[in-house]
């Protein structure tokens, strides 16, 4: 039986790889070992940079909701938080976007989020009773300050 070597397989593995390599430059177009190398760091790229384009995009809403809200003396933590409370399912993208093309009802948004913040708010230690301040929880302190204070 005579040897196989491949024949049409191969050369369809070859052409298929020489075909995803038009267009770079030099020998990573023309020859074979290059543009194999290249086309593997290309595609294994162009994976991992499908998925961080989306967190990249996520930043970018944020980033613009947070300038919007900061125009309505709120920061977007709150705002976020406000959101919650009130029960608003609107995803970032949708928030971003209104922001741009619906300033008044991106507004209106913000009033409701602004809303939920002040009726939930829990009481702060400024506007408690002395009695309730006093036995409000403490934040812990350092082991240095413990000892220093037995």
């Amino acid at each position: 039986m005579p040897r196989s070597k491949n024949g049409t397989r191969r050369r369809d593995r070859r052409h298929k790889i020489m075909k995803l390599a038009k267009g770079y430059w030099g020998g990573r177009s023309r020859l074979f070992k290059t543009a194999k190398e290249a086309v593997m760091k290309a595609l294994a790229s162009s994976y991992r940079d499908r998925r961080r384009r989306k967190g990249e995009f996520r930043r970018l809403w944020i980033t613009r909701i947070s300038a919007a809200v900061r125009q309505e003396g709120i920061t977007y933590s709150q705002f976020i938080h406000g959101l919650a409370e009130a029960e608003v399912h609107l995803n970032r993208k949708a928030l971003s976007n209104m922001a741009i093309e619906d300033p008044t009802a991106f507004k209106a948004v913000v009033a409701r989020a602004k809303e939920a913040l002040a009726a939930g708010a829990p009481p702060t230690a400024a506007k408690m009773p002395p009695s309730v301040a006093a036995s409000a929880p403490k934040k812990p302190r350092s082991a240095a300050a413990r000892t220093a204070a037995k």
